[in-house]
């Protein structure tokens, strides 16, 4: 037997063969070539191509892990049309006379580089992408095979790195988990393999040797230990390990339809959060009590231009009715930091996690806030609609946020549009929103806790940055006294608080919120029955 380590991404046990998966390493020649227009036009048609491809991986996304995470194929698609790119390729084909597949390598490999060299972790990652799409292009214009790694039988995947397209490609049924030498967990491919519920280890030390492929492998999800050959008792340990996970999923769904309440009788609410109208299946599959995040940037993200009121009301409409009285808690739009959209033509920053984000873009430009005010009001009457503002630090800004929200309900008064009052709340993500978190709640009717964010800025600690994972504490004292604090200062004001960041799905915590009285957790789906089962547990 011999032992490897990596980093868990996503927990469980999968026990299988090993198939070890190289990508064909393409030799690119540079070649003089004599018609340049010729050239020009293969990369064209190749571009045509490999956006045609990402269409169709889109829709396969779509069907297998949702709309939230075929998001990057359109990225990939957007990318390809970048000018910069596009101009890089043709540049070196016109001044170097050489073949497309050398100009298409070469700005690859210059993009790539680029973003690497980046502060920024999350435009270090787009690398990834940077080299997804020029080997997508390499491919075609070799006429190489790009359907991906295709499965005869179950199998656990060893790759020096995956790719989101090769990762979606994977037929799910015959995927029992993979390890990668490489890779992140920001990365889109740790974030599909958490969606298709599949054992993921990245940066494990493993070999990728000839010899290992095809050998029987017991991967641990939980600890990120790899076991090859493993010997009988560390079999045995890891097929008991596996059968305990079936039976917890199992005892699970037995939970569907209880009350989360503790044993002495107190309540919490279970909500779960959702990016875009799809995972309202996921929300009422698991369970859950209604939709306390409800992320409506991803309308914009996914659109190549600003979404109408009438594209936005539909959508909400629609949340609304599906969750049949439920509560639905949509966030106002929340783009910037690492959220980019191209039409919203937004200056690089040197520090956007600190920047023009959130709220802040929304006051700045009252149009584009005023539509998307109006459709929620539209939707309110077909369902329990709440809204919430997301990065506040100040009264002054919900202040203004209510002064719009005055304008906008006159409006649709004066336009006999039917709407309804809503409740209105806010995020606590920042130490500011957190210690004036008294004063804040005399306006507003709820707060909803981003421990994602409140963590990063209480601990000055960027939560993108792979290099500071060991630190970036959320259990860290100091951002625990101040969601205590928030909790707190909101009864004390008589509206009721809530938890939406990661840390609300955090079962070591459970007996704690509930303590300090936290009255709802919102986590995602799949996270509902598990901790409804923490909460049941509690005494």
């Amino acid at each position: 037997m011999t032992k490897f380590k990596g980093e868990s991404v996503y927990s469980g046990i999968a026990i299988g063969k090993l198939c070890l998966y190289s990508k064909n390493e393409k030799k690119i020649e540079r070649n003089h070539v004599t018609d340049v227009e010729n050239e020009k036009k293969r990369f064209e048609d190749a571009k045509t191509e490999a956006i045609n491809q990402l269409k169709v991986l889109y829709d396969k996304a779509l069907a297998n892990v949702g709309e939230t995470n075929a998001l990057i194929f359109e990225v990939h698609q957007m990318m390809l049309e970048d000018l910069d790119y596009i101009e890089s390729v043709l540049n070196i084909i016109n001044t170097q006379g050489v073949n497309a597949e050398y100009a298409v390598g070469t700005t690859g490999d210059n993009f790539s580089a680029m973003f690497e060299a980046m502060d920024d972790a999350y435009m270090q990652g787009r690398a990834a992408d940077i080299r997804d799409i020029t080997e997508r292009l390499l491919n075609i214009l070799n006429g190489s095979n790009t359907d991906g790694l295709k499965l005869e039988e179950p199998v656990i995947i060893c790759a020096e790195d995956l790719a989101p397209s090769e990762t979606v490609q994977l037929e799910k049924d015959k995927l029992l988990g993979f390890v990668t030498r490489q890779g992140s967990a920001n990365s889109h491919t740790a974030i599909l393999a958490r969606t298709m519920d599949i054992p993921a280890v990245i940066q494990a030390n493993i070999e990728m040797l000839p010899e290992y492929n095809g050998k029987l492998v017991a991967l641990d999800g939980f600890t990120g230990n790899i076991y090859l050959d493993p010997d009988e008792e560390t079999l045995s340990e890891m097929k008991a390990k596996q059968q305990k996970c079936i039976e917890e999923k199992e005892l699970l769904q037995t939970l569907k339809g209880k009350e989360n309440v503790t044993q002495s009788g107190q309540v919490v609410q279970l909500y779960a959060n959702i990016g875009n109208t799809k995972d309202v299946a996921a929300v009422l599959k698991n369970d859950a009590g209604g939709i306390g995040l409800f992320r409506s940037e991803f309308l914009y993200l996914e659109s190549s231009d600003y979404p109408t009121e009438n594209e936005q009301f539909l959508k909400y409409k629609a949340v609304a009715e599906n969750m049949a009285g439920k509560k639905v808690i949509i966030r106002t739009l929340d783009i910037g930091a690492d959220k980019q959209v191209d039409y919203f033509e937004m200056e690089k920053e040197e520090n956007p996690a600190l920047g023009y984000r959130a709220i802040r873009i929304c006051l700045d430009r009252p149009e584009i806030f005023k539509t998307q005010l109006r459709a929620l009001y539209r939707a309110s009457v077909y369902g329990q609609i709440a809204i919430m503002f997301p990065m506040i630090i100040s009264v002054s800004e919900v202040l203004q946020v209510k002064e719009i929200i005055k304008e906008v309900k006159e409006e649709l008064k004066a336009q006999e549009i039917p709407f309804k009052d809503v409740e209105l709340g806010i995020m606590i993500e920042t130490p500011a929103a957190a210690i004036m978190s008294d004063e804040l709640a005399k306006e507003v009717d709820f707060f909803s806790i981003g421990t994602n964010d409140l963590t990063q800025y209480t601990l000055a600690i960027d939560r993108q940055n792979p290099k500071l994972g060991k630190i970036n504490d959320s259990h860290h004292p100091a951002v625990l006294r101040l969601i205590e604090m928030v909790v707190k200062n909101a009864h004390a004001n008589g509206i009721w608080a809530g938890i939406c960041g990661e840390l609300g799905a955090d079962t070591s915590l459970t007996e704690w919120f509930l303590k300090i009285g936290v009255d709802e957790l919102s986590v995602s789906p799949s996270m509902v029955l598990k901790v409804r089962k923490q909460v049941r547990e509690t005494k």
